[in-house]
């Protein structure tokens, strides 16, 4: 499955990211990472389903997790 990095809103509360990250997991998801500075997780998750994770309520953006590369 492809992996995917998951923001959610700036105003969540932890309850309401904590929902966000039950909702990737009842959908098939797998949490790989979770991110203090931010509002968000890293989430394995089939690809065929990931507009569903999109418009969960209490997320922001959800991107393609890729290698980042400093020049």
């Amino acid at each position: 499955m492809p992996s995917y990095i998951v923001t959610c809103k700036d105003d969540a509360s932890p309850e309401q990211v904590a929902a966000a990250k039950e909702h990737a997991k009842s959908q098939g998801g797998k949490i790989t990472h979770e991110y203090n500075l931010i509002k968000g997780f890293a989430v394995e998750y089939p690809a065929d389903a990931v507009n569903t994770l999109e418009s969960h309520e209490h997320v922001k953006a959800v991107e393609a997790d890729q290698e980042v590369r400093t020049q």
